[in-house]
């Protein structure tokens, strides 16, 4: 189990082919592909939702370069996994249901800061069964194909590149100073930081286009 602050921010990927051949420049080395399965748990009051926290379950399967699966054979109910609990959220005014909330570019909050409790799992499917029993219930589900890479200019940082059902996006976490040097380095400012979960630029977007959320995945109309 590992307990840390999350310091992360996320940038629009508008360029892919621009993008990937600025990672080159700067010696970037691609270092792991996978497709991620993740589900957001909560009481049957939507407790955690009202405390701003997150239980999140996470399957990943290595992914190809193309961004297809190899196999989905980890994707099954006993495949390993990750558990993550995230604190409280930063409040947004008098907003007390934290997925409404839209934060993006020309946002106050610069970085998205979060205590954070992650603990590797041998079977997802047995800690599913567990929260059924302990009364707590799935309720939305997102996915994502992430190939991760590593700069050598900025030791620590975690650089992910996240190809999601609302558009492709460039992970930054670590030290604020790293964030802020691979960000320029990369050709992003300030201006472009978005301190936001992938949850909430899920519903942003489906308030933009007048569309019901439901679950973040690919392959559904209402996510295109």
């Amino acid at each position: 189990m590992k307990t840390k602050r999350e310091v992360e921010i996320k940038l629009r990927v508008g360029d892919l082919a621009a993008l990937l051949g600025r990672l080159r420049e700067l010696g970037g080395e691609r270092i792991a592909a996978v497709h991620e399965e993740n589900t957001l748990f909560d009481t049957s009051d939507c407790g955690f939702q009202q405390m701003r926290v997150v239980l999140r379950l996470r399957r990943e399967t290595p992914s190809t370069p193309a961004g297809e699966p190899q196999t989905r054979e980890k994707l099954a109910r006993g495949s390993a996994g990750l558990l993550t609990f995230k604190g409280p959220a930063p409040s947004k005014g008098n907003d007390k249901r934290y997925k409404r909330s839209i934060v993006g570019p020309g946002s106050p909050e610069k970085y998205k800061i979060r205590e954070e409790i992650e603990c590797r799992i041998e079977n997802a499917g047995r800690l599913e069964g567990l929260f059924e029993r302990l009364g707590l219930r799935p309720w939305f589900r997102y996915e994502k194909y992430r190939t991760k890479y590593r700069l050598r200019r900025f030791a620590g940082l975690h650089v992910d590149l996240d190809e999601t059902p609302i558009g492709t996006f460039l992970e930054l976490e670590g030290a604020k100073r790293a964030i802020d040097g691979a960000a320029h380095a990369l050709g992003y400012g300030e201006k472009d930081y978005i301190a936001a979960s992938y949850l909430e630029l899920y519903f942003g977007n489906c308030e933009r286009r007048g569309v019901k959320p439901g679950d973040m995945v690919f392959g559904t109309k209402k996510n295109r």
